[in-house]
């Protein structure tokens, strides 16, 4: 599943004919980089794709003022009905991924745990951090989302809640955790 053709061709069946210019200035405006896998830098290259897969097609050209020409494109037939696809696949796949920092937990090195507890309580600080500074952007932009944007938006708060959560159960386990680590590795020296 890719997230920026599901915002190219969304947009395009949403919002009608752009280019890739306004594409580009919705994806900031929406700030789509900050909860969703798509990057503003790389719409031109999808649009290049999409175009070349007869998704989309080009419409016409339009030229405002000193700026330079630009191709409007429309979403096609096959490029509503491999929206459909996308959108379905994105809402039926779950996409997981495991983090670094699990392994790293579990192979912990003997010179990582003296400054263990120290880095979890950075990590953690970091994490609320984002949530904070997550929050102070919801509110910010919430004037100018829908309802259901507002909830996906707060996926990603909930995401980071959740590591906040983690972070502080394993901060609580943090002396079990070092004792089992030196005894393992204790009786491998």
């Amino acid at each position: 599943m890719s997230s920026i053709r599901l915002f190219i061709l969304g947009s395009l069946d949403e919002r009608g004919p752009m280019h890739g210019h306004a594409l580009r200035l919705l994806a900031e405006e929406e700030h789509v980089d900050s909860w969703a896998d798509v990057s503003p830098s790389a719409i031109y290259g999808a649009i290049k794709r999409l175009a070349a897969e007869k998704l989309i097609e080009p419409l016409r050209v339009e030229r405002e003022g000193n700026y330079p020409e630009r191709q409007v494109y429309a979403i096609t037939v096959d490029g509503v009905e491999s929206l459909r696809a996308i959108r379905r696949d994105a809402l039926e796949t779950i996409v997981y991924r495991p983090d670094p920092v699990d392994l790293a937990l579990a192979r912990l090195g003997a010179e990582n745990l003296d400054e263990l507890h120290e880095t979890l309580n950075a990590r953690l600080a970091e994490f609320r951090a984002r949530a904070e500074a997550e929050v102070i952007h919801h509110k910010t932009i919430d004037k100018y989302l829908t309802f259901t944007e507002k909830q996906v938006i707060r996926h990603d708060l909930h995401r980071i809640r959740g590591e906040i959560a983690w972070l502080e159960e394993l901060l609580g386990v943090l002396p079990e955790i070092v004792a089992d680590e030196k005894s393992r590795k204790g009786h491998q020296s």
